[in-house]
């Protein structure tokens, strides 16, 4: 699966939720619209893309408030102090969240930009189905994946 075909992906999600990709488009890229196919392809090659996925109007429809979302939080360990100045090793494990809390976007938009591959990091928050396509042609093409 190519970069277009995951943006079109995540934007079938954000607009799905409100999102209003020509206005966004004409107010953030350029004021003429080309079409729905040609926009993707602008936004897909040369970096572009990064405009969208980190826009806050993207992120607050991809990451709506109340939204059930089904996805995975994965374990994660991290140091604690404790009340007697001792740090302690904590292990959190995974667990699936479903509600999306207020103002969740904020904070995925900053792990998102911590993420090695934000693209990647989006698609988990896909439906299942979505997910399962992103990983079968990734796993099959890993170079294909970030063309």
């Amino acid at each position: 699966m190519n970069r277009k075909e995951m943006l079109r992906l995540l934007l079938n999600q954000a607009q799905f939720n409100g999102f209003e990709f020509r206005h966004w488009f004409l107010a953030q890229v350029i004021p003429v619209w080309p079409g729905a196919e040609q926009a993707l392809t602008l936004l897909a090659g040369e970096g572009r893309y990064y405009t969208l996925l980190f826009s806050h109007e993207f992120a607050r429809c991809f990451w709506r408030t109340g939204a059930h979302m089904s996805f995975s939080v994965p374990s994660i360990t991290y140091p604690r102090v404790t009340p007697n100045g001792d740090v302690v090793h904590v292990t959190r494990k995974p667990f699936t969240r479903r509600l999306i809390k207020p103002d969740v976007w904020k904070y995925h938009l900053r792990q998102m930009a911590a993420s090695e591959d934000p693209i990647e990091y989006l698609c988990r928050f896909l439906p299942a189905d979505d997910q399962a396509r992103v990983r079968e042609t990734s796993s099959t093409d890993p170079i294909a994946a970030h063309a």
